[in-house]
């Protein structure tokens, strides 16, 4: 790590120029026809509710399972 405890690597460490280059391809890597939420609203929305289903919801409605991700996240 550098003398203010961030590592040298990643895109935030680049310079600028280097992070505009990059930024200004936004999605450009992936053809229009293959970018299928942006067509299909339907397709979206259904992975959205099964991306909600699969998670478990939020902590909101299980404070012990808030609880148990929160000890987790500290230990990793």
């Amino acid at each position: 790590m550098g003398q203010d405890g961030t590592a040298k690597r990643g895109f935030a460490s680049m310079d600028q120029a280097r992070q505009r280059e990059i930024a200004q391809k936004g999605g450009a890597s992936v053809p229009a026809s293959e970018r299928s939420f942006s067509r299909n609203h339907e397709l979206a929305a259904a992975a959205g509710r099964k991306g909600g289903q699969e998670s478990g919801g939020n902590f909101r409605h299980n404070p012990q399972r808030a609880a148990e991700a929160g000890r987790k996240g500290g230990q990793n």
